[in-house]
């Protein structure tokens, strides 16, 4: 098999074990409270990425990086602080809304993460970037609300743009960072976010779920978070940031479909008209990140960090939504970053 067939092979797994996050946790939440939810799918991602960082230099399979020094503290601690804050708030909205309206709604990051680049680090936003913000603004105030013909305001979908808002500000942090270690960026949002939700499910009264669920979460966490920056970084080496980011841009709607598949939803009608302009929007974001490939012009780092999210939502996605979603400017040189205008996914976690 060609490389760049096997690498874009890697992008589409990426961007699969990430989706399957919202549709598994909503049917966790049912044995997990929310944030010792949050708590373990990070805790999950650190524990595997650590695992694996010791296996990969046993076998001398591991590049030498750059490790985070005194300079990157507060950024590394901002990172953290905001992905505890981030989960918690998704796991809240998973539980009390549609997971497929979850998984698009997500999409909002990318307009966080553009307009606070825009606002604080003064980073240019292209035309294509503006229709594509306005369009997932627009899908995202639709899926706000529930019933046919009804503007009743789901507030499930109030904790989801808290949660891309706390991301969109998590990928900008990541970003100043994205030039040192993916696996330890990774390693320390997992663990140190994780044990925050921790100690914060254990403050608002929540107890820890049955070992059974807690070894779930784990694996989903380690799954949707760790092995989704692992293929995403494995992928970007071959096709670069740009390509491997417009791959992974099919992660919301991989979520809709593991939804609909494993939860048997069936949304109402307003979905499905979101669905349209979120693709539409989407489409904007892959043109515009190939378009910034190839001219090089690095007049704006969409970089998404999830961290998706994700989301790591590190979103190194990175989300980078790192959601770990962390997104780098150089196409060849960002790691696995979760922003949008390269659309490197750190996914945040």
């Amino acid at each position: 098999m060609k490389i760049k067939n096997l690498a874009t092979i890697y992008a589409i797994v990426a961007a699969a074990l990430y989706a399957i996050n919202v549709p598994f946790s909503k049917m966790l939440l049912g044995y997990v409270e929310p944030t010792m939810m949050a708590a373990f799918l990070y805790l999950g991602a650190g524990l595997g990425m650590f695992v694996c960082s010791i296996v990969a230099k046993a076998t001398r399979k591991t590049a030498p990086t750059e490790p985070l020094t005194k300079k990157e503290l507060p950024y590394t601690i901002a990172m953290v602080v905001l992905d505890i804050i981030a989960p918690i708030l998704l796991m809240f909205g998973i539980r009390v809304s549609n997971a497929a309206n979850v998984s698009l709604i997500n999409n909002f990051e990318i307009v966080a993460t553009s307009l606070i680049a825009l606002i604080v680090f003064k980073e240019i936003i292209s035309k294509k970037l503006w229709t594509a913000i306005t369009l997932v603004t627009v899908a995202s105030v639709i899926l706000s609300f529930e019933g046919a013909g009804s503007f009743e305001f789901n507030i499930g979908s109030l904790f989801v743009f808290g949660a891309c808002l706390c991301w969109g500000i998590e990928n900008n942090c990541t970003r100043m960072i994205s030039n040192k270690s993916s696996v330890e960026i990774v390693v320390i949002k997992g663990m140190f976010s994780g044990l925050g939700s921790l100690i914060v499910g254990f403050i608002i009264g929540e107890s820890i779920p049955a070992v059974i669920w807690v070894i779930c979460v784990l694996l989903l966490g380690f799954v949707a978070y760790g092995l989704s920056i692992y293929f995403y970084v494995m992928a970007q080496k071959d096709l670069g940031a740009a390509k491997t980011s417009a791959y992974y841009s099919i992660a919301p709607f991989l979520g809709v479909a593991f939804g609909m598949l494993f939860l048997g939803e069936r949304p109402a009608i307003q979905f499905y008209i979101a669905l349209i302009v979120m693709i539409v929007s989407t489409y904007f974001m892959i043109r515009d990140t190939i378009e910034l490939q190839h001219t090089h012009k690095h007049t704006h780092t969409h970089t998404h960090e999830h961290s998706h999210g994700d989301i790591v939502h590190t979103h190194e996605h990175a989300h980078t939504h790192t959601h770990i979603h962390v997104h780098g400017e150089d196409s060849d040189n960002h790691e696995h970053n979760h922003k949008e205008m390269s659309h490197d996914h750190l996914h945040s976690t």
